[in-house]
């Protein structure tokens, strides 16, 4: 793709607050365009405990965080993060978000003639994939390039180019120093999503945790958070290669000991995404969900994605729908067996561990 050395805007605000995954995206996004266009500077506005996103993204490109529910709710904050917004002399705006808020402060920008370009969703098209009968499963534009044609519309013209927030290395162990040293193959298990549409049961992704217990992988990592600790607490007493990962590790943390890990077994969720930025390969689990709709974490490979047919899948873009069946067979219904064999694959050559004791 042919660039465009001569960029028209030099100071560019891009905007993408909620959710955490939709927010990674924007990261192999963001550092592209700020390596092809080194003379422009991009700032991000998102959430503040994003910002461990784009610690290592170029010099050109800056973070701006707020706190949209303490400082900056409802309209009238809108206005006044505009007005603090409007000392940094952006000359263009990116609104990757295409929300309400985003709708104001693209709103007041365009009053004082500057140039705005929104983020196109495409609702309708994902009606069709969602539909209850004669389902359209064509693939859709992926949230990577809704994101890039956004910048495409400012006259931006780049690849997308990227392998890790960490480069072409992995995050510095010594940081998260209790962890230990790396002696054996690391697997990471996120078991949760934020709707249950998307959560394979817990009482099969256990058998899948048994299995990796019992062929000798030395380290499982399993993610979870608030009450979902209870849910997975036992499986640390109960297989001595797992331990539980909560909120000590903060998210910079989290993204450090990904980079380091063999694979990620993840949901379509968060930490499928954050698993990505780290150039770790993931297998994801999708149940009321489809990869058609776009959300594939970066670099994933499609046959990584376990799934089954069901004439009633996708039934959701982000997995709140309930399922009309009640049983959600979309999940219930993959093998555990399944689950081991894609992770075990992923492995390759590396050796099982067949260490002894727990640390």
């Amino acid at each position: 793709m042919a660039q465009n050395k001569t960029p028209k805007y030099k100071n560019v605000l891009l905007i993408r607050f909620s959710a955490i995954g939709d927010v990674a995206m924007t990261v192999p996004v963001i550092q592209s365009v700020a390596d092809a266009y080194p003379d422009v500077h991009f700032t991000v506005l998102s959430n503040a405990r994003f910002a461990p996103f784009y610690g290592g993204m170029p010099e050109n490109v800056s973070f701006m965080g707020v706190d949209l529910k303490k400082d900056y709710h409802g309209f009238g904050a809108m206005f006044r993060l505009f007005c603090k917004l409007r000392r940094k002399k952006f000359d263009a705006v990116a609104d990757l978000h295409g929300v309400l808020r985003t709708t104001a402060l693209s709103f007041f920008y365009r009053l004082f003639f500057t140039k705005v370009r929104r983020i196109k969703k495409d609702r309708r098209s994902r009606k069709r994939l969602t539909r209850q009968h004669n389902k359209d499963l064509t693939p859709r534009l992926t949230s990577f390039d809704r994101y890039r044609k956004v910048l495409e519309k400012l006259g931006f013209r780049f690849e997308l180019k990227f392998r890790s927030i960490f480069g072409q290395g992995k995050g510095d162990l010594s940081t998260i120093s209790y962890i230990g040293a790396k002696d054996c193959p690391w697997i990471g298990i996120a078991p949760f999503a934020a709707h249950k549409g998307k959560i394979y049961p817990l009482y099969l992704m256990e058998e899948v945790v048994a299995q990796l217990d019992s062929a000798g992988m030395c380290r499982q990592f399993v993610f979870a958070y608030g009450r979902e600790l209870a849910q997975v607490q036992g499986w640390a007493d109960k297989y001595r290669s797992v331990e539980i990962i909560d909120t000590r590790l903060g998210m910079a943390g989290e993204l450090v000991l990904m980079s380091h890990m063999e694979v990620m077994l993840a949901m379509d969720s968060s930490n499928m995404h954050l698993a990505s930025l780290t150039g770790t390969p993931v297998v994801s689990i999708w149940g009321a969900t489809h990869p058609a709709a776009g959300f594939m974490g970066w670099g994933q490979n499609p046959d990584d994605c376990i799934q089954i047919d069901l004439p009633c899948r996708p039934c959701s873009i982000y997995g709140k729908k309930e399922c009309i069946y009640g049983d959600y067979r979309c999940l219930t219904g993959i093998d555990p067996d399944t689950v081991f064999a894609k992770v075990k694959m992923q492995l390759g050559t590396v050796p099982f561990c067949t260490c002894d004791s727990k640390r």
